[in-house]
């Protein structure tokens, strides 16, 4: 019996004429689309070569969404003798576009070489320029018609027997032929890659500024001893002009759901509730209903598009968390019993992180009825979405089916684009990483845990390698859940320098309330957990007092968010630099943008240190700031105003509670490299 030969699954690539290998971005060989925003600029890079010394170059063709190619953008080699070649590129338009590289035989530029080595020396003179005029006229059939007698009358001078040669040569090197062949070459042998799918998205889901709050407990500030009363949506929004005099764009509330009672947790996690405890917000439903309803404490549906209206008229955007389980009390546990996992004795499991137990809150068990489960998800969300939600950030996606995401995020998307989902999954990078390259607009990351020179610059070069691709990151400096050692052991010095990275890191950052107070008091030593934390109680806190008393930073914030929208330089991911600087202590990072109206270029130097002054030499890669080796440059500091002439080489001296970083934007003309 003859052995049977199994099929490749995948179809063999067929070489072209002129090779053009490994092409950039990309994700999942392509299977998936890379990501972009609106007027992000980007690098697509490939490896050309052909056989031989004949010149080759390269071009890159961005399809948009209508389907239609647009002008091809010329590529250049990135380093001599690499062979990798590159062009930045800028979506003007969200949708599905499409992207591919061209490689071509440049013959113009091959004899270009040869003749200014052959008419010097006298070697086949006559030959070398017939040949150039040949090329030209070829070339001139390809140039428009308002152009084209710049190279015939290049092509005729050089067959111009009563000039000298090198005369001859020297029009055919003019500087407005080469600017004419330069943007309508002669190409031979074109050799075009395979399309490459890119998904353009709106802005939000790469910039922004997102500030987290729990409306229950902005109701009346109360005296001590006084209970604390519930906020509602209508004492919420008294919250959001301060919001947005910070600076911050989206608005992000935990689940406005009912609440159930069975297992009800007490304040710091306690087991034994009193009446009046309000709950978890996370432990969603109850006989008032699921998370298609609004907890009657917080107020009604019109309470709450009264609530997205004042956002908006204030600038900002309305994210909704929306966390997929259950209290016992969700009407689906009596509905969609199928829906959960049963143990032998009958009883529903409940959710567990070990040590970590949360019985009043029940895990989907997505097995038994996926399409269900999708449709459901699918209905809610668009209820919301409905309600002017168009972000969700989504609790804890990595405890659920990668496909199951994929599915819901295609369905949303596929009708309205414009929504965005942010993956909050502090979990192992492939699960991240997967849960970015199937939907999600954004992710959670590791910055939290992230404290030292060289954890900031191995993560921050990660996220803004190749991984920029198809994952956005999201630097919260604090959640609800997360209070790192390094806020609680810092003060207020701590939380000045993690905004200041955050926000300049990252081109989407986040706080959650009570940072601006600097609250850090752990529930335990070696916890992360805040004591009487807000997920378990009410937490009013006295702002206006807040503010007279000086105990907040957020003048900083403020400032922080100011500096960011001014600086395109600070809303990019993939143009980040580190520099050397000789102490541990000192963190130094550059970024750049290109804009219509120029370049721009911000330079940071943040002490990691809270507790000491740290004195450092900082050694600048000029080039890469967009300058050549000057002596110095005057650059000025976004966060003071103050101006200073930096070098190759410069003293700095930031102490914690005065100085805690320099934002120094380096003038122009300046271009990112």
């Amino acid at each position: 019996m003859p052995t049977q030969r199994s099929t490749p699954t995948t179809p063999r690539t067929v070489m072209g004429r002129i090779p053009v290998r490994d092409v950039r971005p990309v994700v999942e060989r392509g299977r998936r689309p890379a990501k972009a925003v609106v007027g992000e600029t980007f690098m697509v890079t490939a490896t050309v070569f052909r056989e031989g010394h004949d010149a080759v170059a390269a071009n890159v063709v961005l399809r948009g969404p209508d389907g239609e190619p647009g002008p091809w953008i010329p590529m250049r080699e990135l380093a001599p003798g690499t062979d990798r070649w590159g062009a930045e590129v800028t979506p003007d338009a969200t949708g599905h576009w499409s992207f591919r590289v061209e490689a071509w035989g440049d013959p113009v530029s091959t004899w270009r070489h040869t003749a200014k080595i052959k008419i010097p020396a006298g070697i086949d003179t006559e030959l070398v320029l017939e040949e150039g005029a040949l090329l030209h006229e070829r070339a001139a059939k390809g140039v428009p018609a308002p152009l084209r007698e710049t190279i015939v009358r290049a092509a005729a001078a050089l067959r111009d027997e009563t000039r000298p040669a090198a005369s001859r040569l020297a029009a055919a090197l003019a500087p407005d032929v080469r600017r004419t062949l330069a943007r309508h070459p002669l190409r031979e042998h074109v050799t075009r890659s395979g399309k490459l799918p890119l998904l353009v998205e709106r802005e939000r889901a790469l910039f922004g500024s997102w500030y987290e709050f729990f409306p229950r407990s902005e109701g009346a500030v109360v005296r001590p001893g006084e209970a604390p009363v519930s906020g509602t949506f209508r004492t919420a929004e008294r919250r959001l002009p301060a919001i947005a005099g910070m600076g911050f764009d989206v608005v992000y509330l935990p689940p406005v759901h009912p609440i159930g009672r069975t297992f009800r947790k007490g304040p710091n996690n306690s087991l034994s509730p009193g009446p009046d405890d309000v709950g978890v917000p996370w432990a969603i439903g109850s006989h008032e209903g699921g998370h298609d309803a609004i907890h009657p404490d917080l107020g009604t549906f019109d309470d709450f598009d009264h609530f997205v209206g004042r956002a908006r008229e204030l600038g900002m955007e309305v994210a909704l968390d929306f966390a997929l389980q259950c209290s016992p009390d969700h009407p689906w546990v009596d509905k969609h019993p199928e829906w959960f996992h049963h143990r032998p004795d009958g009883s529903i499991a409940y959710a567990e992180n070990p040590p970590k137990k949360y019985q009043d809150i029940y895990p989907i068990a997505f097995d038994a009825d996926m399409p269900g489960l999708v449709a459901e998800t699918v209905r809610i969300l668009r209820l919301w979405m409905g309600h002017g939600v168009r972000i969700f950030r989504v609790d804890n996606p990595h405890t659920k089916p990668v496909v199951f995401w994929e599915r819901v995020i295609a369905d949303i998307n596929a009708t309205d684009p414009d929504v965005i989902f942010l993956a909050e999954a502090f979990t192992r990078p492939a699960m991240m990483h997967t849960l970015a390259a199937i939907g999600f607009q954004q992710s959670y990351t590791y910055f939290t845990w992230r404290t030292t020179k060289s954890e900031l610059t191995d993560y921050v070069s990660e996220l803004a390698g190749e991984a920029a691709a198809y994952m956005r990151p999201n630097f919260f400096v604090n959640t609800p859940d997360i209070l790192h050692e390094v806020l609680q052991e810092g003060g207020r010095p701590a939380f000045e320098l993690r905004a200041v990275l955050a926000a300049t890191l990252s081109p989407t950052w986040g706080v959650y309330s009570g940072y601006e107070l600097c609250e850090n008091t752990a529930l335990r030593a070696g916890s992360e957990e805040y004591l009487d934390s807000e997920k378990y109680q009410l937490r009013p806190r006295d702002w206006a007092a807040a503010e007279r008393e000086g105990r907040t930073i957020a003048p900083l914030i403020t400032e922080l968010n100011a500096i960011r929208r001014r600086n395109p330089a600070l809303r990019t991911l993939r143009g980040v630099h580190f520099h050397h600087a000789d102490k541990d202590a000192v963190l130094v990072f550059s970024k750049s943008a290109r804009t219509g109206q120029g370049s721009n270029t911000v330079l940071v130097v943040v002490n990691l240190d809270p507790h000491h002054t740290q004195e450092a030499t900082v050694s600048l890669d000029m080039p890469r700031l967009g300058l050549d080796w000057h002596p110095s440059v005057p650059v000025r500091d976004e966060l003071t105003g103050d101006t200073y002439h930096w070098g190759r080489t410069n003293y700095v001296r930031l102490e914690p509670g005065r100085t805690p970083a320099h934002i120094l934007v380096v003038p122009h003309p300046a271009t990112p490299r």
